[in-house]
């Protein structure tokens, strides 16, 4: 099952995303070696600086989608506010898999 991740920064962080953003990139290309990661990327205000992020993962359950957002280098540095997490069902614009 696909589940949507939504991280909100807390305020004047941005130093604390941009010196794990290394750590946190290695991470999702490693969730995306796993075919775990499904999309990625920062949620933006206004000044289109990052406010937070969206990951859409593939787990088993919901501990298992807990435990990579637990994982990721940006929560364990403490960047994030809040984390909400939810079951998401991908309906539109799905790439189409194809078999060989």
């Amino acid at each position: 099952m696909n589940y949507a991740i939504y991280c909100t920064d807390k305020p004047d962080h941005l130093s604390v995303r941009m010196d794990n953003r290394p750590a946190h990139v290695d991470y999702l290309n490693g969730l995306n070696a796993e075919g775990k990661l499904v999309l990625a990327g920062p949620t933006l205000g206004e000044d289109n600086k990052p406010t937070g992020s969206i990951v859409i993962v593939e787990a088993d359950s919901m501990e298992a989608a807990q435990t990579i957002a637990a994982n990721d280098p940006y929560a364990k540095a403490g960047l994030f506010a809040s984390v909400e997490i939810r079951g998401w069902n991908w309906v539109f614009n799905k790439p189409e898999t194809t078999t060989a």
